[in-house]
C-alpha cells in the first residue's frame, strides 16, 4: 500500500477519535481506538476510563487537566515517566494528539520553559490549541506538521517525548534523523512506542493495523539502531510490557542521548 494511503488512514482514525473527544463526532471506530489493546473502545469512556486512562498515568498526574485531552490520549505507556525534565527546558512532542503529555511537561518545565508539540492530524491540533487555552498553557504551542520534517530549528530542543506515535510513520529513518537534528548536545530522546521483540508475524503488516499501531512497528534492535544511526548514544529499553507475549508485541520505553 502507498505511503499517502496508509497516512490517509492514519489522518482519519485520529481525526475521528479528535472529533469524537471534542463532541463533535459521535462515531467510533470499532477498530484500535489506541495504541494499547487494552484500550480499544467503540463506545463513549466511561468515567473509570477517563480518570485512569487505562492505567497509563496516575490520577494525580492528570488531575486539573482537560477533560478533551484525556478524552484524546491514544497512548501506549508514559514517557513522562522518564523524560527527566528540568524547568526552564524545551520539550517536543512528537505526535502530540490532544495534548495531554504536552500538559504534564510544561507543568515540570515550567513558564519559563517551553513545550512544542507536533501533530499531523489537523483535528488533533485544533484539539489541542483550544485544550492549552482552557488550561492557561501558555508554556504550550502546537503545530500542524509530520514527525518526518519536523517544524522546528536545528538543535532547539532539550528533550524529545512521544507516545505510541514513530509506529506510525511510513519513514522512520526520515524520524529518526529528524530528531537528531533538532535535539541539542546533551538532549534526551524519551518516549514510548510500540515494538516487536521477536520476528513479525508475516501478517502483522496489514494496511488496517497501521492506526492500530501494529502494521508499522519496528522490532525493537531495529528502532534502537535507528536511533543510533542518527548520532544518539546509549539507546535501550529501560521497560518493555508486553501486549502480545507470544508474539512477541510490545509496548517499550526507548532512551538515548545526542553526544
Amino acid at each position: 500500500m502507498e505511503q499517502s494511503k496508509i497516512k490517509e488512514i492514519v489522518l482519519e482514525h485520529y481525526g475521528s477519535r479528535a472529533r469524537r473527544a471534542a463532541g463533535t463526532d459521535d462515531v467510533v471506530p470499532l477498530e484500535a481506538a489506541c495504541c494499547d489493546d487494552s484500550c480499544y473502545v467503540s463506545e463513549p469512556m466511561t468515567d473509570e476510563e477517563r480518570s485512569l486512562i487505562k492505567g497509563l498515568y496516575s490520577q494525580n498526574e492528570v488531575a486539573g487537566l482537560p477533560q478533551a485531552a484525556l478524552d484524546a490520549a491514544a497512548g501506549c505507556g508514559n514517557p513522562m515517566a522518564i523524560a527527566e525534565l528540568k524547568a526552564g527546558e524545551v520539550v517536543l512532542d512528537l505526535g502530540s494528539g490532544g495534548g495531554i503529555d504536552c500538559f504534564l511537561a510544561a507543568k515540570q518545565v515550567g513558564p519559563e520553559g517551553k513545550v512544542i508539540g507536533v501533530d499531523m492530524t489537523p483535528d488533533m491540533v485544533d484539539l489541542a490549541r483550544k485544550n492549552a487555552a482552557d488550561l492557561g498553557a501558555t508554556n504550550v504551542e502546537v503545530h500542524l506538521g509530520e514527525i518526518e520534517s519536523l517544524p522546528v530549528p536545528d538543535a532547539s530542543v532539550d528533550t524529545i517525548i512521544s507516545n505510541c506515535v514513530v509506529n506510525l510513520s511510513t519513514d522512520k529513518p526520515a524520524v529518526f534523523a529528524e530528531v537528531g537534528r533538532v535535539l541539542r548536545s546533551g538532549g534526551r530522546f524519551r518516549v514510548s512506542d510500540i515494538v516487536w521483540t521477536k520476528e513479525p508475524p508475516a501478517d502483522a503488516a496489514a494496511t488496517e493495523d497501521w492506526a492500530g499501531c501494529i502494521a508499522g512497528a519496528l522490532p525493537l534492535q531495529e528502532f534502537l539502531d535507528g536511533l543510533s544511526n542518527a548520532g544518539l548514544v546509549n539507546a535501550r529499553a529501560g521497560s518493555v510490557r508486553y501486549l502480545d507475549e507470544e508474539r512477541g508485541l510490545a509496548s517499550a520505553l526507548i532512551s538515548a542521548e545526542k553526544p
